[in-house]
Parts: structure tokens; C-alpha cells; sequence
């Protein structure tokens, strides 16, 4: 690909991933203000345009009064009342729309103008599939709550989530490729150092799915100790399921055990990878993502704390969203500077 045309791809790809970001904030938003399950029909082009007059929005909330949730939970909302939870999930679905316009207008016109090269074609239609998966997901888990329990299910929450972040994992990789093609020729520090970035990407994966459940458990109103849950390390809540397993992804006590503890995982490992990588030679870009990783995982440790410590507010919910979005930017961009340059 010509250097112009090069430009361009980044420009869009780039474009994409902070589009992907602001819906994942967006969409943790909805969450925390319990708006989810507001929208109970899935249109992808009756429902683009808000209401506008009363009689407009009576229409939306004639259906929300035959949704579970309004029967069992929220039966006292004014018209409102409904508009504060109703606004926030419209701007989650209509950010979900505006990221496919982004990526298919400028992907068709790439296309036809013969930009792409074939390797990296088939990276674009690996994100175009990624993206229609994270839709259908979407309304997937949204449709878990408008069942007899109007609660949306943790694994398919977790699913949505993790399938989000794995569509802009890929885009940012791919963009990457293109700012730094040049690959580096691998000693046997560095291989090990890589091999220990990828065990500390697995963590924060797991850690991501674990906060996915505790946000669909609201696991994060309870405990709201640190460093002890309440006045012990183990409280006994957290085996109070007869299943074992099920003590640690479907009681909320457990899972919130789970989050915590891997958070110690994560921080411990990232820390001792960036010790690793100050006894090798390291170019200045991989040295500054280094220490760019390991800064933002300390801050990202002491968000989580003040979160739970609040009770989850929908501020400190947003800023620890976002700080688990730039710790999976900041190990992909590492391990990436380990390839190339």
C-alpha cells in the first residue's frame, strides 16, 4: 500500500478504535444507570431518529410497560423517568450504528479504489465479521432481560463485552501493522519477556470477563471494604452455594473474591515484566510502552479500589472502564513493539 493510502487506513482504523472505546464507556454507563433493558425492540432502521413529542415518546413507553422490568421493578415511572434511562441506551445503540456507517463507507470506497492489499483485505473482513458479531451479541444479551426475570444474564453481559474488546483488539492491531511494518529479529531475552506479556494479556482478559460478571451481578454493592470484604478475606457468603464452582461465577460474593484477587494477579505480573524488561536492551518506543503499561496498571489497581470503596458511582464505574480499556491497549501495544518497530 502506497504511503498516502497508508495515511488514510490508520486515520480510519485508528477512528474506529476510539468509536469501540466510547461504546464500551457508554454501554458501562447504561449499565450503571440500569437504562438496558429501556428499548425493548431491536430496529436497525425504524427507531434511528428519538422522539420528539409527547405523543412520540408514549409510544416507546406504552411497549416498556409491557416489559418485565416495568412490571416487577420500575411500575411507578413517570413518562420522565423513563426518558433518563431511555436516552442513555438510544446513544449506546445509536453509537453501535454510527461505528458500522464508519467502518463500511470507507472500507467499500478502499475497496473499489483497490487500497487494500490482499493480506490485508482479509484482515478487513475479519473486523467486518467481528463487528456483526458484536451486534447480534448485543441483542443477544439484551433480550436474556426481557424474560419472565428482567435481569440481563453476567455470561452473555460478559460475552458482549469481551467480543467489544476483542473487535477493537484486533483493529488496533491491524493499525499497528501498518504505523510499524518493520519486524524486529527476536533474541531470547526478548522471547521471554513476550512470552511473559502474553501470560499478563491472559490475566487481563480473565480479569475483564470477571468484571463483566460482577457488573451483571452487581457484585460490586456488597463488600464495600478494602482490603478485607466486610471483616475477613473469606467471608462465608462466598461459599454459600452448594455447587462449588458456582460459588465463583454465579454468587456475587465469589465473583467479586475472584475480581480482586486476579486484580493482585494482574498488577503483580505486569510489575514483574516491567522489572524484566529494564535488565534488556529495549528500543525507546518499547521502553516508554513498558513503563507506560506498568504506570497504568498502579492506576488502574487504585481505581478499582476507590469503586468499590463508593459503591460503584456512575463516575468511578466510567473512569474504571476506561482504565481497564487503556491497560488492554497499553499490553497490546508492548507486545506489539516486541514484534516490530
Amino acid at each position: 500500500m502506497k504511503n498516502n493510502s497508508n495515511k488514510l487506513i490508520l486515520v480510519w482504523l485508528f477512528a474506529g478504535c476510539f468509536l469501540i472505546y466510547a461504546m464500551v464507556v457508554i454501554g458501562g454507563i447504561t449499565r450503571l444507570t440500569h437504562s438496558g433493558l429501556s428499548m425493548v425492540e431491536w430496529n436497525m432502521i425504524i427507531g434511528s431518529m428519538p422522539p420528539t413529542s409527547d405523543a412520540d415518546w408514549q409510544i416507546p413507553f406504552e411497549k416498556y410497560k409491557q416489559s418485565p422490568e416495568y412490571q416487577i421493578i420500575n411500575n411507578q415511572f413517570s413518562l420522565e423517568e423513563f426518558k433518563s434511562i431511555y436516552w442513555w441506551e438510544f446513544i449506546h445503540r445509536m453509537l453501535g450504528r454510527i461505528i458500522g456507517v464508519v467502518f463500511l463507507i470507507p472500507f467499500f470506497y478502499f475497496l473499489i479504489k483497490k487500497k487494500f492489499e490482499r493480506a490485508f483485505l482479509k484482515k478487513m473482513l475479519v473486523l467486518l465479521v467481528l463487528g456483526a458479531l458484536q451486534g447480534v451479541l448485543g441483542w443477544y444479551m439484551v433480550k436474556s432481560g426481557l424474560q419472565k426475570d428482567p435481569h440481563v444474564s453476567h455470561y452473555r453481559l460478559a460475552a458482549h463485552l469481551i467480543s467489544a474488546f476483542t473487535v477493537f483488539g484486533f483493529t488496533f492491531w491491524y493499525a499497528l501493522d501498518l504505523l510499524y511494518p518493520q519486524v524486529i529479529e527476536e533474541n531470547e531475552l526478548n522471547r521471554k519477556v513476550n512470552r511473559l506479556t502474553k501470560i499478563a494479556f491472559v490475566m487481563l482478559v480473565l480479569q475483564i470477563i470477571y468484571g463483566a460478571f460482577v457488573a451483571g451481578l452487581k457484585a460490586g454493592l456488597f463488600y464495600n471494604t478494602f482490603p478485607k470484604m466486610g471483616t475477613s478475606f473469606l467471608p462465608e457468603t462466598i461459599l454459600s452455594n452448594d455447587e462449588f464452582l458456582k460459588n465463583f461465577v454465579e454468587n456475587p460474593a465469589g465473583v467479586q473474591f475472584v475480581h480482586r484477587y486476579l486484580a493482585y494477579f494482574v498488577v503483580i505480573i505486569i510489575v514483574f515484566l516491567w522489572e524484566a524488561t529494564r535488565k534488556i536492551e529495549l528500543t525507546q518506543l518499547q521502553r516508554r510502552a513498558s513503563n507506560f503499561m506498568a504506570g497504568v496498571v498502579c492506576t488502574q489497581f487504585l481505581l478499582g479500589i476507590i469503586t468499590l470503596l463508593y459503591a460503584v458511582p456512575v463516575t468511578m464505574g466510567g473512569l474504571h472502564q476506561t482504565g481497564a480499556f487503556v491497560l488492554f491497549a497499553s499490553i497490546l501495544f508492548f507486545m506489539h513493539s516486541l514484534r516490530k518497530c
